[in-house]
């Protein structure tokens, strides 16, 4: 059994910081824990837009706090999101995530990711053997 705290773990290297400052993410599980997913705690501050375009990981993702809005660069449809709410990546769906109130998000990736990915200009990850 792993037990973590979330507020432990963000006064360690599982507390992952964007470079541009738009948001963090606390990765209380990691594929290295022995799972096929990872889960982690991620905040986007308020005001940010950030591109993410996750081609090699299917995620899931649940707000618990904050409100914002997800818009698909494919057909530039645009999601509402506030607490309760849950969206799913199940294309690999290239978007814009923007944070009209900081969201607090609880966020699923299957293959699970390691904690050392960084983003990519593309806005994706490598995949999960080339990372």
């Amino acid at each position: 059994m792993i037990v973590r705290n979330l507020e432990e773990c963000r006064k360690t290297d599982r507390l992952v910081k964007a470079e541009n400052g738009n948001w963090d993410s606390t990765r209380l599980s990691l594929a290295d824990d022995g799972g096929n997913c990872s889960f982690h705690i991620t905040r986007i501050y308020e005001g940010t837009e950030t591109h993410i375009h996750y081609k090699h990981h299917f995620e899931a993702v649940y707000c618990i706090e904050g409100e914002g809005e997800v818009e698909t660069l494919a057909d530039g449809k645009i999601w509402p999101i506030k607490p309760g709410d849950i969206y799913i990546l199940d294309q690999h769906d290239e978007h814009l995530l923007r944070a009209h109130k900081t969201m607090h998000l609880a966020c699923v990736f299957t293959p699970g990711l390691t904690g050392k990915e960084v983003h990519r200009e593309d806005g994706s990850y490598a995949p999960a053997d080339d990372s």
